[in-house]
């Protein structure tokens, strides 16, 4: 049956994705609320939609990455100095992850930038108002730009048959993207821009739709041609995304966190010579180091779902940090996640214990991570 939406909430102030009309009709068993829309979060079991990812082909309506657009004369050097990372070696057409920082280093939010112009930037947010941060820093910055959230909904095509099914969509011409750019274009006419991305750690598309009033048309286009490489609609996988490394703002990170303690130092571009917010922070916590860290573990024990919320680790009976993200990972017979620890304690091969409410303490290790593919082969592939 179609999940009740009575059970959430009455009134229009929660949107609905251009594509809820067709997560109704295949099955959504739940949403959440996600940069103030619902955002389905299952359509079956979670391993079972795991195994289908890992061996098939999955369709996700991710609209919640709702889109941040700088425009304007300025629009290159304002949306510089959102970020560490060094913009100008982000070509018109390619993607780039990246973070947004504070003052103080802390993570606004991580983003996936797209550049469609020399002065034309997306930001495909995680969930967070960088709108009116950016809207509020470009009050101040005495630049030229503009900053809207334009009409434009992402849904993710994920998984080992991911290529086949966009092909049969777009054609050869999509087969040469490299991996993080992307093309614009139109299916059957509906104007589309095609990311070579995901949330993953999987072969993976994105197709952002630029025209929300023919979600339905996008979504059973996509699942026509998906049928013969057993396409479903799933929600995200935490099991993967945790087995790739990849992190999720508001669990893992959050604006109290910084990218050295997260791991995420990859994203600052040390050598990047034009001011940033935060650039003076990062360099100070660079210079001293940090007193925590993000680790990645392993729990001890039978199955375990998915955290409901952070639990407490301890060390020699005392608590010392907390898990941010765990689950079972099917496939690799374990259950993994991240645990934010003091810098000491994250040291590999460090033994703990973790609270679980209702199910007492499990000893725990911290292990090396990403626990798959660290190379990232698979989605490169």
């Amino acid at each position: 049956m179609p999940f009740d939406m009575n059970l959430v909430q009455r009134g229009a102030r929660l949107r609905r994705s251009p594509f809820f009309a067709a997560t109704q009709r295949h099955g959504a068993k739940g949403y959440t609320v996600y940069n103030h829309m619902l955002f389905p979060i299952a359509f079956d079991e979670l391993e079972a939609e795991y195994w289908h990812l890992l061996q098939h082909v999955t369709l996700w309506d991710v609209s919640v990455e709702r889109q941040v657009e700088i425009t304007g004369p300025d629009a290159f050097a304002f949306t510089n100095t959102l970020t560490p990372r060094e913009l100008a070696r982000c070509a018109v057409g390619q993607a780039k992850y990246v973070v947004v920082t504070a003052e103080d280093g802390g993570i606004v939010n991580d983003p996936v930038l797209l550049r469609l112009g020399e002065n034309h930037f997306w930001l495909a947010l995680a969930d967070g108002d960088v709108l009116l941060w950016a809207k509020a820093l470009a009050a101040r910055a005495g630049m030229k730009v503009n900053i809207t959230e334009p009409d434009v909904s992402p849904v993710q095509i994920q998984g080992p048959k991911a290529k086949d099914v966009v092909r049969s969509l777009f054609g050869d011409a999509v087969m040469k993207l490299r991996y993080y750019w992307f093309l614009e274009t139109k299916l059957d006419g509906i104007p589309v821009v095609v990311t070579r991305t995901g949330w993953t750690g999987e072969v993976g598309y994105e197709i952002y739709l630029r025209d929300g009033s023919r979600g339905d048309e996008l979504w059973e286009r996509i699942m026509e041609a998906g049928r013969p490489h057993r396409i479903r609609p799933t929600g995200p996988s935490d099991i993967r995304r945790i087995e790739a490394g990849i992190l999720n703002w508001g669990a893992d990170m959050t604006l109290e966190d910084n990218v050295y303690e997260v791991g995420l130092e990859r994203l600052v571009d040390e050598g990047k010579a034009s001011d940033y917010i935060g650039k003076a922070a990062l360099a100070e916590i660079r210079r001293n180091g940090t007193a925590r860290r993000l680790a990645g573990v392993e729990i001890a024990g039978d199955p375990i779902a998915f955290n409901p919320v952070k639990w407490t680790v301890k060390s020699g009976g005392t608590p010392a940090g907390r898990i941010t993200s765990a689950v079972w990972s099917p496939r690799l017979k374990k259950n993994i996640g991240y645990a934010m620890l003091p810098a000491p304690l994250a040291a590999l091969h460090s033994e703990l214990d973790v609270e679980i409410p209702g199910s007492g303490e499990r000893r725990a290790r911290v292990v090396e991570k990403p626990f798959v593919d660290p190379d990232k082969s698979i989605p490169r592939a």
